[in-house]
């Protein structure tokens, strides 16, 4: 069972502006450490040896922790270390007085070793994020755990470690009753990081979504009505990125980017004018629900501030199954419509595919794949069904006595349909979807069809940089030797390569490049069972668990 905390129809409140803070009156060292993601869908692990001189080894940084670590007095020692880059070290925890960890459900069993590895050095430790808010019980054994957002918690808890140097006899928890305004948040701790160690960059513009997806816990922990950062604070951390590292790309990793319009439209003509005024250094993509299509305007602006993906969630293309789970504002406009208004503006489109829903058929596999050929969409998230806590979808099931909790199984809902069949419609989905030819088909539609609707960006010092140009050169030749001499699906490769060699289309063949080769990858791991069909189990295969311990030996 989860801990019943505020309900997002009562939200916790805010900070007053301008509140005075804990003044420190001693001298800490805080490590701040994120754990190691097991590989999934999303890690795109496969597509950094391709990456070369970047020495690309994670997806993106960890936004919530280096705010955390940027909001500590600026009078203590900070050290930041993402496991996904390298890991801590027996250094690292005997420097440490504090030891501080954040993450999600995934991340549970790395996040639980991290906490044994520094009491193993006797030091104090603190759990934050999302997983052990929604999930306190989880974590039983971390000397402090902080509930909720950045705000009065975080407050005490400073307070309490600038007091106490000593374990505490008792597991002591801080639960946010206020928290800080969005507009009054630090810029992340990026000088804490080298951005080029990740694919992309991110940043946080707005918190909450309106709406109630059944599977979605983002409401319950976060609220319904959207919290916003001022657009000056957004530019002060895009120069932040830049300072840190040329990623290329910017994610904005809002749990829904549209959620508040009218604060979006005020957003917008900032990060033109950013673009513009730096030479248009970033592509930006961000997450948004599908009926962004029917905003003209919005999608206009985003066209100019160089939006080249956008993440829907689409889930499935069957309408009983979108009211079941309560996504009927998918249904505001034909989905198939909506995906080729995007396409219009220049955007690539990504999707979400839920499968084990409780409307699933026999035929829903079929449909699936039929979609995804009719909406020419490349990447979507083809994802078993998997009950968060604390979302509408686990009471359900809780109720209904539907939730089940084998370590042997890839989600922990008991389907309607036999499992091994939903297990089989999943594999058959994600290997057809990423068989080469039916991929680089879409691949080529989006480069012939969705690329061109992009504004035509200029040459500026900010992209034809000597690094830029070194960067996209080992790119493509890791690109052209790995894939296109040394891959299995090398003939399909030049069918599709050779003509957009011959355009000068190198940008997009060096995307399609690096996403396909993971994707294909992946789906062939997915066919041979080396890989779970919930990117959100808890199930670990042997050799990850093996690699996590292994790291942490030495402390």
């Amino acid at each position: 069972m989860t801990t019943q905390l505020k309900s997002f129809d009562n939200p916790v409140s805010e900070t007053p502006a301008g509140k005075t803070r804990y003044i420190p009156q001693n001298h800490r060292r805080i490590l701040c450490i994120f754990p190691k993601y097991s590989r999934s869908f999303g890690t795109f692990h496969h597509a950094y040896p391709l990456m070369g001189v970047r020495k690309v080894r994670a997806f993106m940084p960890p936004q919530g922790i280096l705010v955390v670590a940027a909001y500590l007095p600026k009078e203590w020692e900070i050290r930041f270390i993402d496991e996904n880059v390298h890991p801590a070290k027996r250094a690292d925890y005997q420097w440490a007085d504090v030891v501080i960890v954040s993450g999600m459900h995934i991340q549970r069993p790395q996040i639980n070793h991290i906490n044994q590895l520094a009491h193993r050095a006797g030091k104090i430790t603190v759990v934050g994020g999302p997983s052990v808010s929604g999930c306190p019980e989880y974590y039983p054994d971390f000397d402090i755990l902080h509930l909720g957002e950045l705000g009065d918690a975080t407050d005490q808890m400073i307070e309490y470690l600038d007091q106490q140097r000593e374990r505490p006899k008792q597991q002591i928890r801080f639960e946010t009753k206020e928290r800080l305004p969005l507009s009054e948040f630090p810029i992340p701790a990026y000088h804490l990081l080298n951005i080029n160690h990740y694919f992309l960059a991110n940043i946080q513009f707005s918190s909450g979504c309106p709406y109630r997806c059944e599977f979605c816990d983002i409401p319950e922990l976060y609220g319904r009505s959207p919290r916003m950062k001022t657009p000056e604070q957004i530019l002060a951390e895009l120069d932040a990125i830049r300072q840190a590292g040329n990623p290329g790309a910017v994610y904005f990793v809002d749990d829904n980017f549209v959620g508040d319009r009218r604060a979006l439209m005020t957003l917008l003509p900032h990060l033109i004018d950013w673009q513009k005024r730096n030479g248009y250094p970033v592509q930006f993509a961000c997450e948004a629900t599908l009926n962004l299509a029917q905003s003209p305007k919005l999608l206009e602006m985003m066209r100019e501030a160089y939006f080249c993906t956008v993440f829907c969630g689409i889930e499935t293309p069957e309408t009983e199954a979108l009211k079941s789970i309560s996504k009927t504002h998918n249904l505001s406009m034909p989905i198939l419509d909506a995906v080729k208004v995007l396409n219009s503006y220049g955007m690539e489109v990504v999707s979400g595919i839920i499968m084990g829903l409780d409307t699933d058929t026999s035929e829903t596999a079929d449909r699936i794949l039929e979609f995804i050929r009719l909406s020419q969409i490349p990447m979507l998230t083809i994802n078993l069904l998997h009950a968060l806590p604390r979302t509408p979808l686990w009471r359900r099931l809780e109720q209904e006595d539907r939730l089940v909790f084998e370590e042997d199984r890839d989600s922990n809902v008991e389907f309607l349909m036999p499992y091994e069949q939903v297990i089989d419609m999943w594999r058959r989905c994600i290997t057809e979807a990423y068989e080469p030819e039916f991929l680089y088909q879409r691949f080529d539609y989006n480069m012939e069809h969705t690329y061109p609707n992009r504004i035509k960006v200029p040459n500026s010092p900010a992209r034809t940089s000597g690094a830029n140009i070194r960067k996209g050169l080992t790119m493509l030749a890791n690109i052209l030797i790995r894939v296109g001499v040394f891959s299995h699906y090398r003939k399909t490769f030049w069918k599709m390569a050779y003509p957009k060699l011959k355009a000068g289309k190198i940008e997009g063949l060096i995307h399609v490049g690096l996403v396909g080769h993971h994707l294909i990858k992946f789906a062939a791991e997915c066919g041979r069972g080396k890989e779970t069909a919930s990117f959100y189990s808890q199930k670990l295969r042997n050799s990850q668990i093996k690699e996590m311990v292994g790291e942490g030996k030495g402390v």
